[in-house]
């Protein structure tokens, strides 16, 4: 689409630093085009506040906020935990957000009469990647604008240097100024001195944690936590009936408190580099270990052990932007139907960033203590004679085969 034709564009905003001037750069190179801002909310509470002065203020005609919280928790965050799914350790915090704000920027540019959808994402980062495989599910002859990948911009100092220029306020300084997302699942956190892996993250520094503390600095004595479970969903803490959103909200409270969830990884990105960032993801952290805490007495053998190997492709697909596709729906199909009886209770013991397990109980368990058990039981060991005969019958042949050889 030529840019002459660009006349209304419609900007996943959030108020940080690339898409705070990516309005003004968008009428100063898009001949003056309207811009109207988008913002999803996922949770990132605070920094929604004053978002449509500043939009507006900055060059916007109107910004949308999208209440989202709802749908991504019910239909990206908990599909996701049900699969178990990590990519690398990394719970998926920016991974699984990026297509449910998607889905909503092309409904208000279909709404709006939009000749194309702009996002602020690196040519260099994953985002870039999920937000246009979704655009381009919803709407594929939508024209997308991403900025990084045209102007003359080339590092965040620039970025700062052409808000100063424009009087855009800001709300990180040159010394602040690491690349972070924030929803209701995490918090990320990327550059400056953490661009070198050999720097240990400033935990204990003021300002540098917002959803956690420091391990060193939670309280001395443990919290005990009780998560229940109805096929796989969260649906009680601490016997209180919530919703999976309020679970985690307040999962996010006490795991934050007793520094649960950091997490220091280099991560291997979609476009091929490596990437070292510090995520916060307390509620999130908890659930997934309570999940598989419940999994290990509610699944049988084959069915967990299936799971676990399709959970590293189901990651990678929420990873690689590829969350509207055949397969991952039939792999979230495929969990739901392993998750029919992941229900039941879960006991656990938060300290100093340690998540340690304290019982687990369920209708549905396939443990047995009698069997198991090292005292006197049903069990009749003498069935294992055969048994180890049978399943060790190749191993004997094959040594009667080499024996021979030799002679």
């Amino acid at each position: 689409m030529k840019k002459e034709d660009i006349k209304k564009v419609v900007l996943a905003y959030s108020g940080g630093l690339d898409t705070s001037i990516i309005i003004p750069w968008l009428k100063e190179n898009y001949n003056n085009c309207e811009v109207i801002a988008v913002s999803g909310n996922v949770g990132q509470a605070d920094e929604l506040e004053g978002l449509e002065e500043k939009a507006l203020k900055t060059g916007a005609s109107k910004l949308y906020v999208l209440d989202l919280t709802e749908e991504y928790v019910d239909d990206f965050i908990v599909p996701c935990l049900k699969a178990g799914a990590k990519y690398e350790e990394y719970l998926l915090g920016t991974s699984h957000a990026r297509p449910v704000i998607a889905k909503g920027l092309v409904e208000i540019a279909l709404k709006e009469g939009a000749d194309a959808i702009c996002h602020g994402c690196t040519g260099k980062g994953n985002d870039q990647v999920r937000f246009e495989l979704a655009i381009k599910h919803f709407a594929p002859n939508m024209h997308i604008i991403a900025p990084w990948r045209e102007w003359s911009i080339k590092s965040r100092d620039e970025e700062i240097d052409y808000a100063e220029a424009h009087n855009i306020p800001l709300r990180i300084s040159r010394e602040t100024n690491y690349s972070k997302d924030k929803n209701m699942w995490h918090l990320s956190h990327e550059g400056l001195d953490l661009e070198d892996p050999g720097n240990e993250p400033t935990y204990e520094k003021p300002g540098f944690l917002e959803m956690s503390v420091s391990p060193l600095e939670a309280p001395d004595t443990p919290t005990y936590i009780e998560l229940e479970f109805e096929q796989g969903v969260p649906v009680s803490l601490n016997n209180e009936k919530l919703s999976a959103k309020e679970i985690i909200l307040k999962l996010n409270e006490i795991g934050g408190a007793n520094g649960i969830g950091l997490l220091d990884i280099v991560e291997n990105r979609l476009v091929g580099m490596k990437s070292r960032g510090v995520y916060e993801t307390p509620g999130g952290t908890i659930l997934y270990a309570a999940h598989d805490y419940l999994e290990t007495i509610t699944l049988d053998k084959m069915t967990a052990h299936k799971k676990a190997e399709l959970a590293l492709t189901f990651a990678d697909l929420v990873y690689n932007g590829q969350w509207y596709t055949p397969l991952r729906e039939a792999l979230s199909a495929f969990v739901d139907k392993t998750q029919e009886r992941v229900s039941g209770k879960v006991k656990l013991k938060l300290y100093k960033g340690n998540i340690i397990k304290a019982g687990v109980w369920s209708d549905y368990s396939l443990y047995s203590e009698d069997l198991a058990s090292f005292g006197e039981s049903d069990y009749d060991q003498t069935d294992s004679a055969g048994f180890i005969n049978l399943f060790g019958l190749p191993i004997k042949v094959q040594a009667l085969a080499d024996a021979k050889l030799k002679k």
